[in-house]
C-alpha cells in the first residue's frame, strides 16, 4: 500500500534526516555529520567560511573551525584515513567507508580511458605513481606537475596524469594543505579491508540509492538521481531493491521514495536556525529547494554582478523549520557584513539577528553591519536587535 504524506510532513521528514530538526548528536561530531550526510560538496568560494565548514557549522553549531579541518583530513590515530575526496554530486568530501560504493564510477572512468577529454602518455601515469611510491603522499607541486594557472585546460601532463590516477583510484586524495590536494598511493592510504572490496556496479548503485534515501528521508526519482549524480538508468535498475518504499506527498508531481526508517516516527524537536551554505546538501538541488521549502535559489556568484538578485554568494535563512529569507555576507575585519539581505516577513527578524550573530561570532567578528536591506522598513527594528 501506497504511503500518502502532507507537504509539511515530507518537509519535516527532510529536515529531520538532513539532521537540521532535533538534538544534534554533539559526540559524534563532524565526522558524525559526514557520515550522516554520505557527503559533503567541496568550492573554492570562502566568503564567511568555505562551504565543507559551514554544512557542520549549520548542524552542530559553533564547533571550532581548526576541530572541523582536523576531523575531514586529519585521519584517526593508528586507524589512517577516515575520509577522501572523490566524485560524487560534485567534488565531495566521503567517509572512507564509501570507498568500496564507488568503484562502479572508477571503472567507468577506466573504460572511457581518458580524463574530461584529455589524454596523458602511460610513461608519465607510471612516473607519477612511482614518485608517490618512492617519497610519499605529495602535492601537484611536490610532484613537479604544477602551474600558475588555476585553468584546467592548461594543466600539466603530470597534473593530468595525478587527476587521472585519482578518477581510476590509483591514486586517492585523504588530506588537503592550504587547500591543496595531497595525492597518496590509494594501496597505502585507504584501509587494506575497504581498498580490497570490489563490489559489482549493481551492489554500488544499490547502496548508494539507499544512502541518499536515507540523507533524503523522502525524495523522488530525480532527487536520488542529484544527490550522486546517478542516471536514471542506474537508479531505475536499483530502486526496487534499495530498501526505499513508495510513497505519494501532497503536491509532489512525480512519485517519492522514503527510508522506512524515516517513516517510524513523527519528526520532533528543535529547529535549527542558521544560515546555509548554497551547497548544502538541503539545498543544493534546485529543483527540490522549491518543491519542498517553496524557495527558487541558485548561486549567482558566477552570474555578472549587474545581473544578480540576491548577491554574490547569498545564503538562505533557515529558521522554524522554513527557509525565510538570504544573506549575503562578507567579512572586513573583525566585522561581518550583510552585504544584502531579503527577509519574506517582518516576524522573522528575530531569527535573522540570531543567525548573523551567530556566524559573526563563529568567524571571529564582533559586530554585524548590514548594508542593503530589500525591505529598507525592516532596518531600525533589524538594528535595535542586532545591537
Amino acid at each position: 500500500m501506497t504511503t500518502s504524506l502532507s507537504a509539511d510532513q515530507a518537509r519535516r521528514i527532510a529536515l529531520r534526516a538532513q539532521g537540521l530538526l532535533g538534538s544534534p548528536d554533539r559526540r559524534a561530531g563532524v565526522r558524525g555529520v559526514l557520515r550522516h550526510l554520505g557527503a559533503v560538496q567541496l568550492d573554492t568560494i570562502s566568503v564567511l567560511a568555505r562551504s565543507h565548514e559551514l554544512v557542520p557549522y549549520a548542524r552542530l553549531g559553533a564547533v571550532g573551525r581548526p576541530a572541523v579541518e582536523q576531523a575531514y583530513w586529519g585521519g584517526a590515530a593508528g586507524l589512517g584515513a577516515t575520509t577522501f575526496e572523490y566524485w560524487s554530486h560534485a567534488a565531495c568530501i566521503l567517509p572512507v567507508e564509501e570507498w568500496p560504493l564507488f568503484a562502479f564510477r572508477r571503472r567507468a572512468y577506466r573504460d572511457r580511458g581518458h580524463l574530461w577529454g584529455h589524454q596523458v602518455s602511460p610513461e608519465t601515469y607510471r612516473q607519477v605513481l612511482d614518485k608517490l611510491r618512492a617519497e610519499g603522499p605529495l602535492t601537484s607541486t611536490g610532484l613537479g606537475g604544477a602551474k600558475r594557472t588555476a585553468e584546467w585546460w592548461d594543466w600539466s601532463d603530470t597534473k593530468i596524469a595525478v587527476e587521472r590516477a585519482l578518477a581510476f583510484g590509483d591514486v586517492v586524495c585523504t588530506e588537503r594543505r592550504s587547500w591543496k590536494r595531497v595525492y597518496a598511493l590509494a594501496e597505502q592510504a585507504i584501509p587494506a579491508e575497504l581498498y580490497g572490496r570490489e563490489p559489482s556496479d549493481a551492489e554500488c548503485l544499490r547502496q548508494l540509492v539507499a544512502q541518499a534515501g536515507a540523507a533524503l528521508g523522502v525524495a523522488t526519482r530525480a532527487d536520488l538521481m542529484d544527490y550522486h549524480r546517478l542516471k536514471g538508468a542506474q537508479v531505475d535498475a536499483v530502486l526496487a531493491d534499495s530498501g526505499l518504499v513508495e510513497i505519494r506527498v501532497e503536491g509532489w508531481p512525480a512519485p517519492a521514495w522514503a527510508d522506512p526508517a524515516a517513516l517510524a516516527s513523527e519528526p520532533r524537536g528543535r529547529h535549527r536556525t542558521t544560515l546555509l551554505s548554497p551547497f548544502d546538501s538541503l539545498v543544493w538541488d534546485r529543483a527540490r529547494t522549491e518543491r519542498v521549502f517553496g524557495m527558487s535559489h541558485r548561486l549567482e556568484a558566477y552570474t555578472p554582478k549587474h545581473k544578480r538578485v540576491h548577491g554574490y554568494f547569498a545564503m538562505p535563512l533557515l529558521a522554524g523549520g522554513r527557509l525565510v529569507g538570504r544573506v549575503d555576507p562578507a567579512r572586513e575585519g573583525r566585522t561581518l557584513v550583510a552585504r544584502q539581505i531579503s527577509l519574506d516577513a517582518p516576524k522573522h527578524l528575530p531569527a535573522l539577528a540570531e543567525a548573523l550573530r551567530g556566524a559573526a561570532g563563529w568567524v571571529g567578528c564582533d559586530a554585524v553591519r548590514v548594508e542593503r536591506l530589500a525591505e529598507e522598513s525592516m532596518r531600525p527594528a533589524l538594528e535595535k536587535l542586532l545591537s
